[in-house]
């Protein structure tokens, strides 16, 4: 139990009687036998705050509601948000980092209700609000959740009726694309409904939202099942899931859908939230979860067709998660592209074939399985980060038009009408 409202001092007079001459951790003799008695103790301050603190060699340990931190003394001059250290115009830091001496060491702390208060040993003083320190510390962040989501299974999504959005209301209106982002956002899928069913309508759809980033398939892809480039999703069979460019050093964040025509049977499109599998696996193997998080693979797209000649390459592990909480971000799989393991030592690639099999299990689950059935007018936009999708075989002719959007983009415009992304 520390003591609470107590200054330690590091130098200079006394702040408890006023006398001179001290270093820390040796406050004058009165003041030693008041912090004796209080630390004996264990004394509550008037109107007790929900605060107590505690200097140690190289940081401050502070205890603030719920949260104990640990807040090294580089990091807090670092981070001052005084006018001489930081920029609130354009929040951005003008104290040059590289400047701070290493071994820097508070000569004064003191704790009111609501701020942290530090005075350095040039006198400069750096005052924190003892909320922003919960919410950026090491400590804070680690019970925060960066992106906010429902996971979700077939029956989850179904009972949940998230309501597809109207392309007018989309296109024209901020509460429509805040409602379509919204959704987005929670379940990684959303539906924009009565769209002009061609490429140039779909691409001012996608517009609305972010840049479209332009790949080795063009701006915006157009294709039907004549094997125009060497890939499988340009033929009419069955797709298993998986998710898009893992061959990418950055896979796509964002992909378009919307069928402009079909004269045939078939084709339907399969949704399975990769997350919920993910976190179905963290659950039930943890030590599987840790190595499917760690063991970094290739993934490779090899075309030889026409006038197309590609090798790309791309390495990340299949599940990509936040080290200090543990939050996954992105899900990389494809079983299609995934190019030859040789980045796996002996003793490891047999775990990481039993993690892998167990995910796969997760992800083929029938219950997990949410199959929709794409229609000219009807746009779908899926989280490749998380969204794996595939496809039923398909009779007849079909066409299909889409793109890829920049993440970035898409989380900045969901931000700009006030969402969580």
């Amino acid at each position: 139990m520390w003591c609470r409202r107590l200054v330690w001092l590091l130098r200079g007079p006394c702040q408890q009687c006023g006398s001179s001459g001290r270093r820390w951790p040796w406050p004058c003799r009165d003041t030693r036998t008041k912090v004796a008695a209080l630390a004996r103790g264990h004394h509550t301050a008037p109107g007790a705050l929900p605060c107590a603190w505690q200097l140690h060699g190289d940081h401050l340990e502070l205890r603030y509601r719920n949260t104990l931190m640990r807040l090294d003394f580089v990091w807090l001059r670092d981070h001052c948000r005084s006018a001489s250290c930081y920029n609130t115009k354009t929040n951005q830091r003008s104290l040059d980092t590289a400047s701070v001496d290493l071994a820097i060491r508070p000569q004064a702390v003191r704790v009111d209700e609501t701020t942290l208060f530090l005075t350095w040993p040039d006198g400069h003083v750096t005052r924190y609000g003892l909320e922003w320190l919960v919410k950026n510390s090491y400590e804070g962040q680690k019970k925060r959740v960066m992106h906010p989501r429902i996971l979700w299974n077939a029956e989850i999504y179904r009972q949940a009726q998230v309501p597809s959005v109207d392309c007018r209301s989309f296109l024209e209106t901020d509460e429509g694309l805040k409602e379509f982002l919204q959704n987005f956002l929670l379940y990684g899928i959303a539906f924009v409904e009565n769209v002009t069913p061609t490429k140039e309508d779909t691409e001012i759809l996608a517009e609305r939202i972010s840049i479209i980033r332009e790949t080795i398939y063009g701006r915006m892809w157009y294709f039907t099942s004549d094997f125009s480039r060497g890939d499988t999703a340009y033929t009419k069979l069955a797709l298993d899931r998986h998710t898009d460019t893992t061959y990418f050093q950055e896979p796509c964040g964002i992909q378009v859908f919307h069928c402009l025509k079909h004269e045939g049977t078939g084709g339907r499109t399969l949704l399975v939230d990769g997350f919920h599998a993910a976190e179905q696996v963290l659950r039930q193997a943890p030590e599987q979860f840790e190595l499917l998080s760690k063991v970094p693979l290739k993934h490779e797209y090899v075309e030889s067709v026409g006038g197309c000649h590609n090798h790309m390459i791309g390495v990340g592990p299949v599940l990509n998660v936040y080290p200090w909480n543990n939050e996954l971000y992105l899900i990389r799989y494809n079983n299609y592209d995934r190019a030859v393991i040789n980045t796996v030592p002996h003793d490891v690639v047999r775990r990481w074939y039993h993690a892998h099999r167990t995910l796969t299990t997760e992800l083929r689950r029938p219950e997990n399985e949410l199959w929709v059935k794409l229609k000219p007018g009807k746009a779908l936009f899926v989280d490749n980060w998380r969204v794996l999708h595939g496809r039923e075989a398909f009779t007849g002719y079909r066409q299909l038009c889409g793109c890829y959007l920049t993440r970035d983009d898409v989380l900045n415009t969901a931000r700009l009408l006030g969402l969580q992304a």
